[in-house]
């Protein structure tokens, strides 16, 4: 709206940035994929000693250390061989069904692979029953926008804990959703043979090319066009 100053396109769908794709992996190797909590127990000495010893920004590769080898999302537990004070019934009652655990919700963890732009979950089959081999692990893989509200729901302490900052440094802002357009004056035309021609920017052509590609994109899915198709056109984008 003012020349000089920086505009923005806001793409249909969010999408990776190529330079933080590794730190994207390596976050999500850390966090739970279905309640976005950290597969470590905060009342581990040894996370205790990372966050009083190591700097934040190296934080984040001592906590995947620990937490990359850890495939269950460890649920609380109340411990019911705890007794508790006899003598005192109210402190009894806390005791016995004081939590134990990590307060994860459960779920079985991923294995993360980077594959060019893309990152798939090799996700392992249940047994059929108890006792029984799983079966063939299944691959998929996961849209950005997944990814991206897994993120958001890392907790504060969490992020914390990781190195991170819930307000100037955030995972989720290595995703993409919203594109800054340098003005003018950062990207001017410029000459072709020898000056009778004048040719745009290639910084502008290629911005054209995402515009053009996330109003397309967004056009599909207004249309109710099928997923197959919308997702050949996210490619390009």
């Amino acid at each position: 709206e003012c020349p000089g100053h920086f505009g923005h396109i806001e793409l249909a769908r969010p999408v990776f940035h190529a330079g933080f794709m590794v730190k994207v992996k390596k976050i999500l190797e850390c966090i739970c994929f279905s309640c976005g909590k950290l597969k470590v127990d905060m009342r581990d000495p040894e996370v205790g000693r990372i966050v009083r010893r190591i700097k934040p920004q190296h934080r984040l590769k001592a906590i995947w250390a620990l937490a990359a080898k850890r495939m269950i999302c460890e649920p609380d537990e109340l411990d019911e061989n705890e007794a508790g004070d006899a003598t005192n019934e109210e402190e009894f009652r806390d005791q016995k069904g004081q939590l134990k655990g990590h307060g994860g919700c459960g779920h079985e963890q991923p294995v993360w692979r980077k594959e060019a732009l893309k990152l798939t979950a090799v996700i392992r089959a249940p047994p059929v029953e108890k006792g029984e081999e799983r079966g063939e692990p299944e691959k998929r893989v996961i849209a950005p926008g997944e990814i991206y509200n897994v993120l958001r729901k890392i907790p504060p302490d969490d992020l914390h804990i990781m190195g991170l900052n819930a307000e100037y440094a955030r995972p989720d802002w290595m995703i993409l959703t919203v594109l800054p357009v340098p003005p003018a004056a950062v990207r001017p035309s410029i000459s072709v043979d020898g000056g009778a021609m004048r040719s745009e920017d290639d910084l502008t052509y290629k911005l054209a090319q995402i515009l053009k590609s996330s109003a397309t994109v967004r056009r599909l899915e207004d249309e109710g066009v099928p997923p197959g198709v919308v997702a050949e056109h996210f490619d390009l984008l």
